[in-house]
């Protein structure tokens, strides 16, 4: 997958382009079905498909003073998340005030038509585009006559009779209900960031478990608790159980290390999401209460293992 840091590096590198635009964050089940399609089209023109997102998030440039918006993915996090999907190429547009403005009409025939020459513009049902979101797939079909291209929207998707949503799957992670938010994402809910305080856990065999904190920025942190997961550090899977301290916004990823390991401090890691096993009574008067600790083990090894 290409990786356009901007609209001006991806103009004219993109053959017949087909293009669908939106945050993807999460890049859930429901985002997956319009990435299979593009790529299908793509296939059938002889083009690439091809996803226009935005950074930082629209929300956070636009309501800056409120703190309340976690994102699911990390820009980082998005960026691994969609590579694997086969996408071929995704652009990044800087995302500002004077950018907001852009009418729809603008956006549509001056970046995706005039920038990436879009052949085809897909779209979810319910999406809207442009300034104060005045563009919609009606608005675009009137377009597509006027600009040459051709348009197409994907019915949204069910899981159990439910319509995927960021909006649900930010709810299922702030209720703790991982299995659910992991149906909805189709993968696990991941956490990436920089390893840092290493130390040996108290009251459990010293040599074997290692409490590591990571240092995340806007996640979305599910609530206090204990959680069966797995790290992705380097090309090794390490098994471990996390442990999450503290209120949202302040609160810390600490994982227990199921295996020996050297000295992780300042090591860049990815944590995978499995499944909470306990809620926030491990805290005995703020304490971490060493036998909870070993009965969740049990529970981690159950389920990974």
């Amino acid at each position: 997958m290409r990786v356009f840091k901007n609209i001006h590096e991806a103009s004219g590198q993109i053959k017949n382009a087909v293009v669908t635009t939106g945050s993807f964050d999460g890049v859930h089940v429901g985002h997956k079905v319009i990435i299979d399609r593009l790529k299908q089209l793509a296939a059938e023109v002889g083009g690439e498909s091809t996803l226009v997102t935005f950074h930082p998030h629209p929300r956070k440039v636009l309501y800056p003073d409120q703190k309340d918006l976690r994102l699911i993915n990390s820009q980082e996090e998005k960026i691994e998340l969609l590579s694997k999907t086969g996408l071929d190429n995704l652009v990044i547009i800087p995302f500002s005030v004077e950018f907001s403005k852009t009418t729809g009409h603008d956006f549509i025939s001056d970046i995706l038509i005039g920038k990436l020459n879009a052949k085809i513009i897909i779209v979810g049902q319910n999406h809207h585009f442009g300034h104060n979101r005045s563009g919609d797939f009606s608005y675009l079909d009137k377009l597509s006559h006027e600009l040459n291209f051709k348009v197409e929207d994907i019915p949204l998707k069910d899981i159990e009779n439910e319509t995927v949503s960021s909006t649900k799957i930010r709810k299922a992670i702030t209720q703790g209900n991982i299995m659910r938010a992991n149906a909805y994402l189709d993968h696990q809910y991941i956490i990436t960031g920089k390893m840092k305080n290493t130390v040996e856990l108290n009251g459990i065999d010293g040599s074997n478990y290692y409490t590591v904190e990571i240092e995340e920025e806007e996640k979305l942190i599910p609530p206090a608790g204990v959680y069966a997961t797995s790290i992705r550090l380097n090309d090794s899977n390490l098994k471990s159980m996390t442990i999450i301290t503290g209120n949202d916004g302040q609160s810390r990823v600490n994982n227990i290390l199921v295996h020996d390991k050297e000295n992780l401090t300042n090591m860049r890691a990815t944590v995978y999401f499995y499944k909470k096993i306990k809620g926030a009574e491990i805290f005995l008067d703020g304490v971490i209460d060493s036998s909870e600790i070993e009965e969740a083990l049990e529970d981690v090894d159950e389920l990974l293992y």
